[in-house]
């Protein structure tokens, strides 16, 4: 179907993508770093599920209308704005509890799972983005374009996983000794708040 040729080029483009600040890695980041390295990688599982959600929409020609219809875009990134306001809320409410699990064991691991998947399909941009991106490395003549864009996808999904697991790690690590102090737990909970509240802001001003 493909080249491979082609694969490594759009492997290597993704995870030079996956490495560039965005809110995706900064919100790993921050869930990592504030209650652990397994929290920021169930994160991670869930925005990457939510890509299939976005390679499903280019196939399926939802990514298009997105980009055409301006009340569908700003339905879904209100939606998602609203999420990430919610979780601005949780995090500067949140307790100042010490020790290294007590943070990650407030949620559940389909909590965290969950965060991500919303995160991630709440986010038109992101459909938008592969609208432009997966037709680049398609290629009519090599077969159904609905199976090269879920190729493209998962490899897109692997690349993600590598550098997003990776960021989750570090900032679990980071993250770690700010939990064995209630002060630097408490100061960290509002940088989350902060964090969450741009995003949110971010995505709610987010243009076609």
């Amino acid at each position: 179907m493909f080249d491979t040729t082609i694969l490594l080029m759009f492997f290597t483009t993704s995870i030079l993508l996956a490495l560039a600040p965005g809110p995706d890695n900064l919100f790993v980041m921050t869930q990592a770093a504030q209650q652990g390295r397994k929290a920021g990688l169930l994160v991670t599982l869930g925005l990457c599920s939510g890509l299939l959600f976005h390679t499903a929409a280019v196939t399926l020609g939802l990514a298009a209308l997105f980009k055409a219809s301006a009340t569908a875009f700003t339905v879904l990134k209100l939606s998602g704005a609203g999420y990430l306001l919610y979780l601005a809320v949780l995090s500067f409410k949140a307790g100042a509890e010490t020790g290294p699990l007590a943070a990650a064991d407030r949620l559940s691991a389909a909590a965290l799972y969950r965060r991500g998947i919303i995160m991630n399909i709440t986010n038109p941009k992101v459909s938008i983005f592969f609208l432009a991106f997966l037709p680049q490395f398609a290629d009519p003549s090599k077969g159904h374009l609905s199976a090269q864009f879920l190729l493209l996808g998962v490899i897109f999904m692997i690349a993600t996983i590598i550098i997003f697991g990776a960021i989750s790690i570090l900032a679990g690590v980071f993250g770690e000794h700010f939990r064995k102090s209630a002060f630097a737990q408490k100061v960290l909970n509002r940088a989350a708040a902060g964090i969450f509240a741009g995003l949110a802001l971010k995505l709610a001003l987010a243009q076609r």
